[in-house]
Parts: C-alpha cells; sequence; structure tokens
C-alpha cells in the first residue's frame, strides 16, 4: 500500500499574514457555493459542486499566520464506489517563510494514492492550491467554482442539515 498524503507547495512573495487570510476565504480561492463560515474555530461548512462532490468541514486548529486544519466531517462523491472516501481526513495548510518569501505547504492527510478518487483528487488540489490560490495571494482574484447558475438547492442543504 502506498501511504504517501497528497501535498503540494507554492511560494508567494506576501506576507504569512496575508496568506494566512487568502486561505481561509475558501469562496474566493476554492468555490462559491459554500455554506456556512470558513474562518471560525471549530465551526462547520458546507461545499458542493452540482451534485458531484458534497463535504460538510469543519475548522479544527488556527494558529495564526502558521497553520490551519480542516477536517472532512461528512463527504459524498457520485464518481467513485466509496462516496465516502474523505470522511475523517485533513487538509492541512502550513505557512513559513523561507528565502525572503512565504511558503504554502498544503497536506490532504488521508487523500492518498490508493484512494479510488486519488488521480481526479490530485489534478483538482493541484489546480485550486497552485492556481486559484496561488492567485489570490498573488493577485488578490482567485479561480474558484462559480456558483450553481440555478441557485442553492434548497433539498442539498435539507439533506446536509442546512437551513
Amino acid at each position: 500500500m502506498n501511504n504517501q498524503d497528497f501535498t503540494a507547495s507554492i511560494f508567494v512573495d506576501e506576507t504569512p499574514e496575508k496568506v494566512y487570510h487568502a486561505i481561509k476565504d475558501f469562496r474566493a480561492w476554492w468555490s462559491e457555493e459554500i455554506e456556512g463560515s470558513t474562518d471560525q474555530l471549530n465551526e462547520e461548512f458546507f461545499y458542493h459542486y452540482k451534485d458531484i462532490h458534497l463535504c460538510k468541514m469543519k475548522l479544527v486548529e488556527m494558529i495564526e499566520n502558521k497553520k490551519l486544519v480542516y477536517q472532512v466531517i461528512e463527504n459524498e462523491f457520485n464518481f467513485i464506489q466509496d462516496k465516502t472516501e474523505w470522511i475523517g481526513t485533513k487538509l492541512i495548510f502550513e505557512i513559513s517563510e523561507e528565502d525572503s518569501q512565504t511558503k504554502v505547504t498544503f497536506t490532504h492527510k488521508g487523500l492518498v494514492p490508493d484512494n479510488e478518487c486519488y488521480d481526479v483528487c490530485h489534478d483538482a488540489w493541484t489546480g485550486y492550491i497552485s492556481n486559484s490560490l496561488y492567485k489570490l495571494i498573488t493577485t488578490g482574484k482567485g479561480e474558484p467554482n462559480p456558483k450553481d447558475k440555478d441557485g442553492f438547492n434548497a433539498e442539498l442543504a435539507e439533506k446536509w442539515s442546512l437551513h
């Protein structure tokens, strides 16, 4: 078994403080389809991309300008056999200074090559971190998934205990 967690790093010419605040703004770099708070400790939020990926996460650790950890509480994919594959995994963002730059190291702890979704998730995370989050930090504008043109899905919100 290959148990190497997915990891991606970027370097930016910005302060750790700016990077920290950008990461917490998931709507600006991951998806505009997020309900709930992404920047408050112990708060949960709900992400979805159509009915392809639904996910509830909780911010479980914050060290100002240094680290953010989000835990996947619930998850459902519609394109793999084990629809709950991410449950219990963690998104870890570590911020450090290296050679006059700020380094962001993203680790999806528990997302390993043996996972059925690994290839798709690897490509998606690579794009979100290396492109969208990088652009948000360096230009002020990321490239998140846009809001669904059909609007917020009340049936989906009810299923995932959101009002």
